[in-house]
């Protein structure tokens, strides 16, 4: 598969620049014929096999050897030690750097201590170094504070909080918003026939935002909301309530719920009196995870998430090179930076018209594209849950609709 969307190379690892570029940079899954095939749950994955980092700071090592130099961000250390996420990150751009040749770039790697303050002491360095784009933070704080320094300094950054809020021009999020899970099952939903639908959520930042998403998608497809049900943790019983007593006037119930609540909601609204025959599930990429895969009331639920394969893919070359399993948020970091990689090779760098492209680009986890406010809109599959795995209902889109 491309990585670059419009006219494709159909040569592995050609490299070209022309009106539209293209260039196929990585030979991702997911490219198998559409229609409905299981595909398998992303387990929890295991801890990263790596050497303990010993000097916490915003030091780092550096890899590659062009003379375009690019900032990876990431928590390599936290507050109790090494960080396995930050350091699958690492390990996920090192491969994608590897892929790409190496030749036109080189890394500069900074840990941000998991902080605010370590992503921006982490941005100022990698700048006063000649960074020329910053990849990461990962969470919300530092890319506030990081997003600061490379606005000031006129140099764009990719980040993955999934915050939206922490978007903004020249600071392009790459990570999983909740406004597109949402969004993708709602129009999959409505396409199914889906009129008169409602909400269980818990009242969380997660919440929130899904919620909002929720009311424009539905209004977008003239779905009658018929109840939004809100609860506290540990508190869904009254809400369940409620939803049971409209149960019979709607066909579709969102609940935005993290993995680990779902089992008390589902004997909830059990116990409501809510049937998940008779009413269809909708929920958030949040449960592909076999915890939720499991729960009886669920069996049957949709959700938007990327399709698997492509992440299995990735894992396997991970594996191949690291001889450990990466997490599952590092497929970010390879995404990003292969990205960068790519356009340097092709246009000598990364710049807000290249990254604003809207054919998008084809990575790991499917498609996606950058908006000029920093958000990110991404093709995803729909998913339903059938006897404790995953079966694609709606295949994730090869391209973006013209216009869109």
């Amino acid at each position: 598969m491309n990585f670059f969307r419009g006219d494709v190379l159909p040569q592995w690892n050609t490299w070209a620049l022309g009106a539209a570029s293209a260039v196929s940079i990585v030979a991702l899954a997911g490219c198998g014929p559409s229609g409905v095939r299981p595909t398998a749950a992303v387990s929890p994955t295991l801890p990263i096999e790596s050497t303990p980092l010993t000097a916490p700071g915003v030091t780092g090592d550096n890899f590659g050897g062009g003379g375009k130099r690019i900032a990876l961000i990431v928590p390599l250390t936290q507050q109790d030690g090494p960080s396995a996420v930050g350091q699958s990150m690492r390990n996920a751009a090192e491969l994608a750097v590897a892929e790409a040749g190496g030749g036109a770039v080189t890394v500069i790697v900074k840990d941000d201590q998991s902080s605010p303050e370590g992503a921006r002491a982490a941005a100022q360095a990698a700048i006063s170094e000649g960074a020329d784009v910053i990849i990461g933070p990962l969470y919300a704080g530092g890319v506030r504070e990081a997003g600061r320094v490379a606005r000031a300094a006129g140099k764009p950054m990719i980040a993955f909080s999934t915050d939206a809020s922490t978007a903004g021009p020249g600071v392009y999020l790459l990570s999983f918003l909740v406004e597109g899970y949402v969004d993708r099952v709602l129009e999959f939903a409505a396409s199914r026939g889906k009129r008169s639908v409602a909400a269980l959520a818990p009242e969380t930042d997660y919440g929130n935002i899904a919620i909002a998403q929720f009311q424009q998608s539905a209004a977008a497809r003239g779905m009658r909301v018929q109840a939004i049900e809100r609860y506290g943790r540990g508190n869904v019983t009254a809400a369940a309530q409620k939803i049971g007593a409209v149960a019979g006037q709607i066909d579709a119930l969102f609940i935005p719920e993290q993995a680990d609540q779902t089992v008390s909601v589902a004997q909830a609204l059990t116990a409501a009196g809510v049937d998940p025959t008779r009413v269809q599930i909708l929920g958030t990429g949040l449960w592909n995870d076999t915890r939720v895969l499991r729960v009886p009331m669920l069996q049957g639920a949709w959700f938007a998430a990327p399709d698997n394969s492509g992440f299995n893919a990735y894992a396997a070359k991970y594996r191949s090179k690291f001889n450990s399993d990466p997490t599952r948020i590092s497929t970010l970091a390879y995404d990003a930076m292969s990205l960068a990689a790519a356009l340097t090779n092709l246009q000598g760098g990364v710049t807000e018209q290249a990254l604003t492209n809207a054919s998008g680009f084809n990575g790991a986890d499917g498609l996606f594209r950058f908006r000029g406010d920093g958000q990110n809109e991404r093709g995803l599959s729909v998913l339903q849950i059938r006897s404790g795995t995953t079966t694609i209902v709606s295949p994730a889109p090869r391209s973006f609709g013209s216009g869109a």
